[in-house]
């Protein structure tokens, strides 16, 4: 043991052992003791030089305290020490070395003092993170070595847990893609560090939090795998038990985390906004009235809140799911808490321009959002909006220039997609909205953009270019504006003042912004180009700026005159006659050259802070010297810097082809919307027509309905009949043997008989009228059918015009059985009567002819029944021979189409012919069937059979029916 007391700081007696011979005996007595304790201890002894010699202990002990994770699994305590002492082997933390190392620091007299001076730490801090980045590697080379220590991270043991933790921080810091890659394929290795999260030991979770913040950088499966291992839910839980914004550093890491899964990770967004998280935020910003003492914890805090808003509604996101968060914020008054932030007093600077900033893309495009902040208004008296109040900050040149940008940026983004505010902003310049007792935006943006301040003009300028963007009505609305320059001189129009200080000869930074304000009003504005060429001064000026040969400073001055002048000729009506196409070209060509103007207009895009301006709609720039361009500018240019240049090299002749080919698409165009106008004409008569077949399917289906209805009907009334018929034939045997009163049921017999004759005789009356309706009906669809086979086919309504001639047809057949079935009953009813009359004489009791007559009575109200029934049949007949009649019109209308069917009559007929084949043959079998019948009853009789040929049948009904007429009329 006294070898542990020297390394342990003992001392002993003999020379010293130099630290590499130290450390080689204990990675010796690490590998080769077999009793648990001096592994231990040669582990801690490792673990207190581990600080001290990097190298030595990361060289020769690695492998061993690997292998000591490996085997000694049982024991917490060397677990500890060696997880400790591989962390301080990879560690590169430079603060904990100084606090360690006496070397770091070396004490100098200074005035009777000790001054401590830093040795060259730059130099030292890289061969660390080397040597780290070394011994990192070393350890990740085996996978295994990474699932070990996820593995470890399962034990709840403080000692082991939280080296760990540290560890595999530490791993992430040095190689963090390759250690990400194995903890991604590591089974449950994301979920067993999302338990960290939940562990109640303060330093684990808050250590386990850094872990998941090197975990997560720049790797969008395991953003996306922690999202949906509940860490929102867990995250926020712990920023609202620390506090929120007042809560401490513990708030900041959370709030890191979270940025780190939701910037650029669009799914993780969408997780975020459907969890209904967005709403949880809104406490963060509830600001209390006393806003004095703002601790820089409180201020890093909502920083980074108001940070993860605008990752939420960035314009870097779709536009889609940026219009869902923007209308979640509004909707769960999100937005109007910043904007009480926006609007409240004693809020810091960087605070201030950050809301503003994040108030400016909550609104951006979103129509609503944008509605409500035009209507917040500052708490001063009087109230004044507060967009006034911005842009009151943003011309004073005592703000700061970082919350100048943040201004200008919020009011583009309030007239961003936004032709309403447009409208609003341009009213408050017209002479008859102003107000003179109070200050307005369009004030404020004048004063700007005439002030001595150059910032103020290039922030004015890009202002109101912003709320003339794409809106062509408010371009030409501002041509109304009138200024008074001076006391006695006429007012000058708005675009005349910009002109002529551009003549002047002011800061670049001015000309700049009022150029870009000249190139976006005229643009795509014809009107505006004429009143810009109406002054005779504008064209010579922009000539002379392009020509001359100026330093670097004023080439992206050239470059905007020359693309101001391009933009006077491609959207130039001609309504001038000194300034038109041609002549602005000539001009062009004459005084500076066709390929000087191209490149002078290439020197904007060729602008170093042009591409960065192009990047992102927020102006950020590190100085306001370098605040030259603007995002929705350098769209413009790249728009129009290919168009000018084909204008400017085309002659006349092209010109006039052009002109030529846009009458000739505009007459092309006229026509196809002609056509388009014809289609939909068609597309509605053709959907009428589809109404009306509709309607006529319903109604067919109605009527069949109907016949089902009345089939079953009769169907009931013949079962009753047969009923009834067979209790009058009982009745009839049993009246041989009754007695009564006679007379008086004779007479009422004879009577209801009477009334029965007569009701027949109308039903016959009403048939045969039924029989000749149905033959001129018939006589009508033959003729259709024969119509119809020859244009049926190819007639608009020809499926259609079939399908009702087969149900018309099914209906005559339904109408036909109906009046053989109701002559049936007549007959039956007659055979009743014949048989009730047969026998006069004998006696029937009085209430058996009440229950005849009864009967009887039920029969006539049954006959009374189909007569109505066969009335309506008539009446739809009818309706449907009126429609029959406009089906004959569409036929007609179809008989065009009789050419085209010729050869398909052709095969019909062959058809026919074939058909008439058949039915020959069909008939020589018959024919022979009869002979061969007729043959076999000859035979029979010939065997002395008796066999009764038709003509007998028939003989014996005639005189059966001759028979029943002579009894008749014996009866009358």
């Amino acid at each position: 043991m006294n070898f542990f007391r020297g390394v342990m700081g003992g001392q002993a007696a003999g020379p010293q052992p130099s630290g590499a011979e130290t450390i080689q005996k204990l990675c010796d007595r690490v590998a080769s003791s077999t009793l648990l304790e001096d592994r231990r201890d040669a582990v801690r002894a490792l673990k207190a030089l581990s600080k001290k010699y990097h190298m030595e202990v990361g060289t020769q002990a690695m492998d061993h305290l690997i292998n000591i994770l490996q085997t000694d699994r049982s024991d917490s305590e060397i677990l500890g020490y060696a997880l400790d002492t591989l962390y301080n082997i990879i560690c590169n933390d430079e603060e904990e070395e100084q606090d360690e190392s006496e070397d770091a620091v070396t004490p100098l007299p200074v005035s009777g003092k000790y001054k401590n001076v830093s040795m060259p730490d730059e130099n030292a801090q890289k061969q660390a993170d080397d040597l780290g980045a070394q011994f990192t590697d070393k350890f990740i080379q085996d996978p295994e070595h990474v699932t070990l220590l996820l593995t470890l991270l399962e034990e709840f043991d403080f000692h082991v847990r939280w080296p760990g933790v540290k560890l595999l921080t530490a791993l992430l810091k040095n190689q963090g893609a390759q250690v990400q890659g194995i903890i991604l394929v590591s089974p449950m290795g994301v979920s067993r560090l999302m338990d960290l999260l939940a562990d109640s030991r303060e330093v684990i979770r808050n250590d386990g939090l850094l872990l998941l913040q090197q975990l997560t950088k720049g790797n969008a499966a395991i953003q996306k795998i922690v999202a949906f291992e509940n860490a929102f839910e867990r995250l926020l839980d712990i920023i609202t038990e620390e506090g929120s914004s007042d809560g401490g550093i513990v708030v900041e890491d959370c709030l890191l985390l979270l940025l780190n899964l939701l910037k650029n990770n669009s799914s993780n967004q969408n997780f975020f906004k459907e969890g209904s998280y967005i709403q949880r935020m809104k406490p963060w910003f509830e600001v209390g009235d006393d806003n004095s003492g703002w601790s820089a914890q409180k201020v890093t805090n909502l920083h980074l809140m108001l940070q993860l808003v605008r990752v939420m509604v960035s314009p870097v996101n779709s536009p889609g799911a940026t219009a869902s968060c923007q209308k979640s914020m509004y909707q769960c008054g999100l937005l109007q808490q910043l904007c009480t932030i926006l609007m409240a007093t004693g809020v810091p600077a960087d605070i201030l321009t950050e809301t503003i900033n994040t108030v400016s893309e909550v609104i951006r495009g979103s129509q609503v959002n944008q509605d409500y902040f035009a209507s917040v208004n500052a708490p001063s008296n009087p109230p004044r909006p507060a967009i006034v109040v911005l842009l009151m900050s943003m011309v004073n040149e005592r703000q700061p220039f970082v919350l100048r940008c943040a201004v200008l940026y919020c009011f583009q983004c309030f007239l961003y997609k936004n032709q309403k505010g447009q409208g609003e902003i341009v009213a408050t310049l017209l002479p008859s909205t102003i107000d003179a007792n109070s200050i307005s935006a369009g004030q404020l943006l004048c004063g700007g953009l005439f002030s001595a301040d150059s910032l103020s003009n290039w922030c004015a300028a890009v202002a109101l270019a912003h709320a003339l963007q794409d809106n062509l009505t408010q371009k030409e609305q501002l041509l109304r504006v009138q200024l008074a320059t001076s006391l006695g001189k006429p007012p000058v129009s708005l675009l005349q003042q910009c002109t002529n200080i551009l003549s002047q000869g002011s800061k670049v930074q001015t000309r700049v912004g009022l150029l870009m304000l000249l190139c976006t009003w005229i643009s795509n504005c014809p009107i505006a180009v004429t009143h810009f060429l109406h002054n005779q001064e504008n064209v010579p000026f922009l000539t002379a700026q392009i020509s001359e040969n100026l330093g670097e400073d004023e080439r992206l001055v050239q470059g905007l005159c020359a693309l101001l002048l391009g933009i006077c000729i491609y959207y130039n009506d001609n309504s001038l006659e000194n300034y038109t196409k041609e002549k602005l070209k000539q001009l062009i060509e004459k005084r500076i050259g066709k390929e000087n103007f191209v490149e002078k207009l290439g020197f904007i895009t060729k602008h170093e802070l042009y591409s960065r301006a192009a990047q992102k709609p927020q102006p950020v720039f590190p100085s306001p010297e370098q605040m030259l361009f603007d995002h929705e500018f350098t769209k413009l240019v790249k728009e129009l810097e290919g168009v000018i240049t084909k204008a400017v090299h085309k002659s006349s002749e092209e010109e006039k082809k052009e002109e030529e080919v846009k009458k000739t698409l505009e007459q092309h165009d006229n026509i196809v919307t002609q056509y388009k106008e014809l289609i939909r004409e068609q597309d509605a008569q053709i959907q009428e027509l589809k109404e009306q077949v509709a309607s006529l399917s319903s109604q067919n289906d109605q009527l069949q309905a109907t016949i089902t209805q009345q089939l079953s009907q009769i169907q009931q009334h013949k079962d009753q009949y047969n009923i009834l018929k067979l209790k009058l034939g009982k009745e009839n045997q049993s009246q041989s043997n009754s007695q009564g009163d006679s007379s008086q049921v004779n007479g009422l017999q004879t009577e209801e008989l009477t009334q029965l004759r007569e009701e027949v005789e109308e039903l016959r009356k009403q048939h045969t009228l039924l029989q000749t309706q149905l033959s001129d009906k018939d006589a009508l669809i033959n003729t259709l059918r024969s119509e119809g086979t020859q244009t049926a086919d190819e007639s608009a309504g020809g499926p259609g015009n079939a399908e009702l001639l087969k149900e018309l047809e099914a209906l005559r057949s339904q109408v036909q059985s109906q009046s053989a079935e109701i002559t049936q009953l007549k007959t039956e009813r007659q055979e009743l009567l014949r048989r009730a009359e047969a026998a006069p004489s004998e006696t029937v009791p009085s209430s058996d002819s009440s229950l005849d007559a009864s009967k009887i009575a039920q029969l006539e109200s049954r006959l009374a029944a189909q007569t109505s029934e066969t009335e309506r049949l008539r009446e739809e007949m009818k309706s449907l021979s009126e429609s029959r009649a406009d089906l004959q019109q569409q036929l007609a209308s179809a008989t065009s189409t009789v050419a085209i069917l010729q050869t398909e009559k052709a095969k019909l007929q062959t058809e026919v012919q074939e058909s008439k084949k058949e039915q020959d043959d069909l008939l020589m079998l018959l024919a022979d069937q009869d002979q061969k019948i007729h043959s076999l009853k000859q035979k029979l009789k010939g065997l002395g059979e008796t066999v009764e040929d038709e003509d007998d049948l028939d003989a014996r009904d005639q005189t059966d029916d001759d028979d029943e007429e002579e009894e008749d009329e014996d009866e009358d």
